[in-house]
């Protein structure tokens, strides 16, 4: 992979490892909108379906279950085909549940509609993929962070804008009931747009796309490890299914927090629809810079090329989050509410960036596989603390076990340190 960037241009457009950058978080800002669109809504649909906290419980578990799969499917097919092609698929294919969730009819099509919108989460890998192939190793911490950390904005910008689109969608006369499906349309369509654009203006890697490289007879058919391979060699690696578990404590926790925060501060603060979704959407919004700001952090902590300083950073990380969202479970006022959900929220964005700032480094002829691997652990974490609420019944109670549980998932930060000889840019001893 010649000629990945050294550097990040932030401003500028040129060059194809700055615009595959600029597209892709913005690719993932509109997959993570489509994505979490419905959360801040649930209120509302919650009293037109009726629906019981079981039910809610099982919404929210399938919105991440089968993200599971599709993310470990995505990373080989990255290898195979390239990021380009797999993600504007990806993008064509994700809007049809998007708008299929706005037909929804009972409780029974709108779940197997948000079980289908699922698959949208796996633009994460995607995007992960295509900044690890575009960048050198001296700023990929920096870029995979920014680039997922602005995505994953998204999912905060739906929860403050979702509720005010539907309440301007009422202000056009537009019934309630109608409204919230109308305002669902829209990320359906941004990914449509999106997919074009994806397509038109990027490319697989520095030097072109992968079919037109092979042809020249410049890359190995299937690229370095390619599909099926890829993915073998990553499920080898014992460091990716630590990282596994560390995303899973992380991005897991950060998926949960989107889908209960706007339930939790209405029935727990009595706050309404538009203030929950305020509220809610500042946890999101951090993903602006806190998750960029872990991945900087890993990288000047390696700057003198010792990986496993890349190590500590997210064991510190890690503990800081536990701890946070111990303070956050334990928070009586709203305001404090907020405050701590904030605080760990710094804490659990920055661990994320701290992750996939370990990722390419872990099994570099295998990237595909290790990101599809690390990015699913993240699902199973969500999917693992939906059941964990469907079994108490009582979302403090759930984030209080969550906080302890993070603590104890540090560990495999620790447990995943490299060989005494691991240096920035060359594999990792297995």
């Amino acid at each position: 992979m010649a000629g990945k960037a050294d550097s990040i241009k932030l401003f500028s457009f040129t060059g194809a490892p700055m615009r595959a950058f600029h597209l892709t978080w913005v690719a993932f800002f509109i997959c993570f909108f489509a994505w979490f669109a419905c959360a801040p809504l649930m209120p509302v649909i919650k009293g037109e379906f009726g629906l019981s906290v079981e039910q809610i419980a099982n919404i929210n578990i399938a919105a991440v279950a089968i993200t599971i799969f599709v993310r470990l499917l995505v990373g080989p097919l990255c290898d195979r085909y390239g990021p380009r092609k797999t993600y504007t698929g990806l993008l064509l294919l994700g809007s049809i549940p998007v708008l299929g969730v706005a037909m929804a009819q009972s409780y029974e099509t709108f779940l197997l509609a948000r079980l289908g919108i699922g698959a949208v989460g796996a633009s994460f890998v995607i995007t992960q993929y295509h900044t690890s192939v575009m960048f050198g190793p001296k700023v990929v911490g920096t870029a995979n962070a920014a680039a997922a950390g602005w995505g994953n904005a998204g999912g905060g910008a739906a929860q403050a804008i979702m509720p005010l689109l539907l309440t301007a969608v009422v202000m056009l006369g537009v019934s309630q009931a109608m409204s919230w499906r109308v305002a669902l349309v829209v990320p359906g369509v941004m990914m449509i747009v999106m997919a074009f654009f994806y397509w038109r203006y990027t490319q697989d890697c520095p030097a072109g796309n992968y079919d037109e490289l092979r042809k020249k007879g410049q890359m190995p058919e299937g690229g370095s490890k390619g599909g099926w391979a890829s993915f073998v060699e990553g499920c080898r690696n014992h460091r990716a299914w630590l990282l596994f578990v560390t995303y899973g404590a992380c991005f897991g926790i950060e998926i949960f927090i989107h889908n209960i925060a706007a339930v939790y501060y209405v029935e727990h603060f009595d706050l309404s629809l538009a203030q929950a979704g305020m509220a809610a959407g500042s946890f999101g919004l951090l993903a602006l810079f806190a998750r960029a700001l872990g991945g900087w952090l890993s990288d000047r902590a390696a700057a003198n090329g010792d990986l496993n300083r890349r190590v500590t950073v997210l064991f510190v990380l890690m503990i800081g989050e536990g701890l946070g969202l111990l303070w956050f479970a334990g928070a009586d006022g709203v305001a404090f509410a907020v405050i701590a959900m904030l605080v760990f929220g710094l804490f659990t964005h920055m661990a994320c960036g701290a992750t996939y700032a370990l990722v390419p480094f872990v099994a570099p002829k295998a990237l595909g596989g290790v990101a599809g691997i690390v990015g699913a652990g993240g699902n199973v974490g969500a999917v693992a603390a939906g059941f964990l609420m469907k079994g108490t019944g009582d979302i403090k109670q759930t984030l209080s076990i969550l906080g302890g549980l993070v603590l104890v998932a540090s560990l495999c930060a620790v447990a995943a340190r490299f060989g005494s000889k691991a240096a920035i840019g060359a594999p990792a001893a297995a």
